[in-house]
């Protein structure tokens, strides 16, 4: 039996990187991107290794070198837009402002897709699901830029809606408008969860 099961499908509506980290969290938008075991071409996230963050403090002392699973960031249009209405954001959140390296529409709550699920594009290329992303601060300051006093409202308003942190597991090139096959892993859930 295989391990993984074909769920859903979704549509690429924005590519982009981030080559600069060190000065903010804002992507620039692609119309196609070449995906390496690394990530994402000129990404800032990407890398074969990175070092432990404050996400993984109770894991690992920060600092510690890893491997890479967090080379990028996977949103949903539909889960942007919620978080702008409920932010009271009338014309949206842009993708460049939360730093978004994918954001896919159609597939339900993405946010929540289970670590291990595949998202494949039409060349077999593939990412794997690591983590749910938390909101943070950092978006926040940089959507409060566009809309003063409504910004820092971003942490909360984006809880379980900020989509998530993926890896490449097969190189591939990623296009606007592509299709993408979601499959979910079929192990079953731990008998406490």
């Amino acid at each position: 039996m295989a391990g993984l099961k074909k769920t859903f499908e979704g549509t690429v509506t924005f590519l982009g990187v981030n080559s600069s980290l060190d000065q903010d969290l804002v992507s620039a938008a692609l119309s196609e991107v070449q995906m390496t075991f690394a990530g994402f071409e000129g990404e800032d996230h990407g890398g074969l290794t990175r070092s432990a963050c404050s996400r993984l403090r109770n894991v690992h002392p920060k600092g510690t070198p890893l491997k890479n699973q967090r080379q990028l960031t996977v949103l949903s249009i539909e889960e942007m837009a919620e978080t702008a209405a409920t932010m009271g954001i009338d014309t949206g959140i842009q993708p460049e402002w939360v730093g978004a390296n994918l954001l896919l529409s159609g597939v339900p709550s993405l946010s929540l897709l289970p670590p291990g699920s595949r998202l494949q594009f039409p060349d077999g290329g593939t990412i794997v699901v690591d983590l749910e992303n938390a909101p943070c601060k950092f978006p926040a300051e940089i959507i409060e830029g566009h809309h003063p006093g409504k910004g820092l409202s971003y942490p909360t308003a984006a809880k379980g809606k900020r989509g998530f942190t993926a890896f490449v597991e097969r190189e591939g090139r990623v296009r606007l408008g592509d299709h993408v096959a979601v499959f979910f892993p079929t192990q079953e859930k731990h008998p406490t969860l």
